[in-house]
């Protein structure tokens, strides 16, 4: 009888404590789920990274009038670690697909993963990359930094994987807002994404640090994007939460006019882009002039005091960014990488001599995805940007590529193309163009030179100090962590 007793005391336990578990989960809080269901915010957060306004004064796009702004006059200091918060819902998602054998979201996490380790390390140099993220399993909260060198390495690796994961599946992935779960597009873009890195580390082509026969083999035998609605695009919707960023936004209505030097060389090269970027001045319009006319544009000087500029703004004579960016709740797809961008890195890479392809063919087919992208999205002023548009401004002598005798005019003449192209677009993709190859020259105030880079944050200091400090001194000398200092990949 005690046996009886005993045993059924300890069934009851073990219900009991069975119980306590099941109460001490809470509904609220999964702990696992599908990864599709990551997928969705995970894209919305990395397709809209690194975009806004910073990058467009820092590359002479915009000037302020009613303060100074420290990306147009290159006063910056202290950067942002915040990218990881993303990169702690991209490594979730990564596994909770390997949880359930779904190796598509696994490609798409280390798509994800290299492009925000690309830009945070072309941001500051040397940053955690192999250690990092590892809070929740490993509880490594302090990770060490890799040099920028073996970052590189590392996300050229993991795009390369994401391409052969991708490669070898055929299903359709669930809670995909940019391809529509369509795994060739993606490959495409992942593709045309290895190509971008490639490039941007074109400063250490004779250096045998990197294996630059990739970019070919990836060119001959890996497919890529093949016309402008291939672009690895995030398309906004007239719906609340899903808006362009900068509908109704107060910002355009302040202190933000147009730069001088971006209007001149829209004006010098004839470019209709003029219209759609900018409106014409308050001068120019009360005159009576058609949008058209490349005269009822003018921008404000970016190396000018702003209370010069702003002078010069109060007399009507600065435009000021189209209407269309902050009163168009769709306007313009956010480009992570599009067709014409990838047109355009093909082109410099056939100078280079790094594929045999004609570079005058892809350098035009590059402007043309430009324009019929404008035509696509911006309906007003389509009849500016169609495909006649596109081909006499390739006629016109100072864009026209067979004008450009040496290796060095075609290579200035396709990155200046890439400039024109990335107003609110590119993120900081011509900042980095300027460093890699001096192309465009960005106008500032005598004396001020140009950052390389950003400084750690300062949570590196409070949190991480020993890594910080060390990657510091390693890279530029104990305690000289400068704005001015090169990194490995510009050295």
């Amino acid at each position: 009888m005690k046996n009886i007793i005993a045993i059924l005391l300890f069934s009851l336990m073990l219900s009991s404590c069975a119980d306590l578990e099941e109460m001490n989960i809470n509904p609220n809080l999964p702990t696992e789920t599908h990864p599709q269901l990551l997928l969705t915010n995970v894209e919305w957060d990395v397709f809209r990274a690194y975009g806004g306004t910073s990058p467009l004064y820092a590359q002479k796009m915009l000037v302020q009038t009613d303060g100074e702004n420290t990306n147009q006059y290159y006063k910056w200091d202290r950067g942002s670690f915040g990218p990881y918060s993303v990169l702690r819902n991209v490594t979730k998602m990564i596994e909770e697909a390997e949880r359930i054998n779904e190796p598509s979201y696994v490609a798409l996490g280390k798509f994800f993963r290299s492009y925000y380790f690309f830009n945070l390390t072309l941001n500051f140099g040397d940053v955690p990359y192999t250690a990092a993220l590892k809070g929740e399993t490993d509880e490594g909260y302090a990770p060490i930094y890799d040099e920028q060198a073996e970052v590189f390495k590392g996300i050229l690796a993991e795009l390369a994987e994401a391409e052969n994961i991708l490669a070898a599946q055929n299903t359709i992935i669930a809670g995909d807002i940019i391809y529509g779960g369509n795994i060739l597009s993606w490959r495409k873009l992942i593709n045309a994404f290895r190509l971008k890195v490639l490039l941007t580390l074109s400063p250490k082509e004779t250096s045998g640090e990197i294996d630059f026969s990739e970019f070919n083999s990836i060119y001959t035998n890996s497919p890529l994007m093949e016309n402008e609605s291939e672009s690895g695009q995030l398309v906004f919707l007239d719906q609340q939460n899903n808006r362009y960023p900068d509908f109704n936004s107060s910002g355009f209505s302040s202190g933000m006019y147009m730069d001088s030097t971006f209007i001149q060389r829209l004006q010098e090269r004839k470019d209709p882009r003029l219209f759609i970027y900018s409106t014409q001045t308050k001068s120019a319009k009360e005159a009576g002039k058609a949008i058209d006319d490349f005269s009822a544009y003018e921008g404000g000087d970016p190396a000018a005091p702003y209370g010069e500029v702003n002078e010069k703004a109060t007399q009507g004579n600065v435009s000021k960014v189209n209407d269309r960016y902050h009163r168009d709740p769709v306007n313009e797809p956010y480009k992570l990488l599009g067709y014409s961008e990838q047109q355009l890195i093909l082109a410099e890479a056939a100078v280079r001599g790094w594929i045999n392809a004609d570079a005058k063919t892809l350098y035009e087919e590059g402007v043309k995805a430009s324009f019929q992208f404008y035509e696509m999205y911006s309906e007003e002023y389509s009849g500016y940007v169609d495909a006649n548009a596109a081909s006499n401004y390739l006629s016109e002598p100072i864009n026209d590529f067979s004008k450009a005798m040496s290796d060095e005019e075609k290579i200035q003449l396709i990155v200046m193309q890439k400039y024109l192209q990335s107003f609110f677009q590119m993120q900081w993709t011509s900042f980095y163009d300027h460093h890699r190859t001096g192309y465009p020259e960005f106008r500032r105030p005598e004396g001020v030179e140009i950052p390389y880079r950003w400084i750690y944050p300062q949570s590196e200091y409070n949190y991480n100090a020993d890594n910080v400090t060390s990657a510091i001194a390693k890279q530029f000398g104990a305690g000289n962590d400068n704005i001015h200092e090169m990194t490995w990949w510009i050295k």
